[in-house]
């Protein structure tokens, strides 16, 4: 009886077209990612030497006030028309993190904190980057993981902002790219965050504007705009909220209070998920249980949130929301916000 033989379901000369079209296919993937990186990295550098340029610059030109359209004794909010050029010339050569950057702004910060991207980018030097919203351990976690500081280290770099002036916890890492050496110690980068903090912020900060809001006061609602809003007009509307609340002696009652409180209290993530139950953390930044603004800075606020918190628009609404897709919705009354909460969600959340 003749043998029978299977046929192969797929030939010898078949089957190495497809591995040579996979292999391909593997290299044209790894070829992309490495030329993304590449491209990731020169993009971190370019950032971080744009904004090296406009500190050195800004060092040796006067800086331009802050414009302002608030009036916190008279209770009253008044549109300044300077906002918009301050927004369109001075506010857009600052050259930072912004929440707004994008996806591919996002990745590349990302990236950065990745010790082999920082090796990649430079045998020398390393860019740090501070993000706008971040609080101030995210900033010295981040900066002693790039630059290998041991716990003592980040602590020392953390109370060298915090002893500087104004004498904050929070509130004075500027966002933005900075590129240091390597072996930079805690002195070295606290220094060169001050100096950005005080050509940034401080030498916009004239007399004039601190005798009607306080240094300390602006820092503390642009950092609560920066966890709470998603663009600068988002900002100026929430800030709008926020200062008509302070007017009539309502508690702010925000939620990035008491995320901020949380993680004080109980540790674990930065920014942790708030439930009904956290209303009652028993905490001085906990805006649900005191009147008026927290003690302090909750965030590292960029220049767009300082911006907005000193020239909020003029409202009649004290409540508000942000959709899923981060429209806002603001209401005069507490049961027209339940309304509205209903119609889009079934319920007053």
């Amino acid at each position: 009886m003749k043998k029978r033989h299977s046929k192969p379901l797929i030939n010898s000369s078949k089957r190495t077209r497809i591995l040579v079209r996979v292999a391909l296919g593997c290299f044209i993937v790894l070829a992309l990612g490495a030329a993304g990186v590449l491209k990731t990295k020169e993009l971190l550098f370019f950032w971080s030497m744009r904004d090296e340029r406009i500190s050195e610059t800004a060092a040796s030109d006067e800086r331009v006030p802050f414009p302002l359209g608030v009036d916190p004794a008279a209770q009253r909010i008044v549109e300044n028309p300077a906002v918009d050029q301050f927004f369109g010339r001075d506010l857009a050569s600052v050259g930072q993190t912004s929440r707004s950057a994008g996806w591919l702004s996002k990745l590349v910060h990302r990236l950065a904190q990745q010790g082999w991207y920082q090796n990649l980018a430079s045998p020398t030097g390393r860019v740090l980057v501070i993000e706008p919203g971040e609080r101030r351990e995210q900033v010295a976690d981040n900066f002693g993981d790039i630059l290998r500081w041991d716990r003592a280290e980040r602590e020392q770099f953390l109370s060298l902002i915090a002893g500087s002036t104004p004498p904050l916890r929070d509130g004075k890492y500027f966002p933005g790219h900075y590129l240091v050496n390597k072996d930079a110690s805690p002195q070295a980068v606290a220094e060169r965050l001050l100096e950005q903090f005080k050509s940034e912020v401080a030498d916009r900060y004239p007399t004039e504007v601190d005798r009607v809001v306080p240094l300390t006061d602006a820092l503390t609602i642009a950092s609560l705009l920066e966890r709470e809003a998603y663009s600068f007009e988002d900002m100026r509307e929430i800030a709008g909220v926020i200062w008509s609340r302070l007017f009539i002696g309502m508690n702010l009652q925000l939620d990035a209070t008491l995320q901020y409180a949380k993680s004080d209290t109980q540790g674990g993530s930065w920014w942790p998920l708030v439930v009904p139950d956290d209303k009652y953390i028993d905490s001085p930044f906990n805006t649900y249980q005191n009147a008026g603004l927290p003690p302090s800075p909750i965030a590292s606020p960029s220049v767009e949130a300082i911006v907005a918190a000193l020239n909020p628009k003029a409202t009649d609404c004290l409540f508000y929301f942000h959709d899923e897709r981060g429209g806002f919705h603001c209401s005069t009354t507490y049961e027209e916000h339940v309304s509205k909460l209903k119609d889009l969600y079934g319920q007053g959340r």
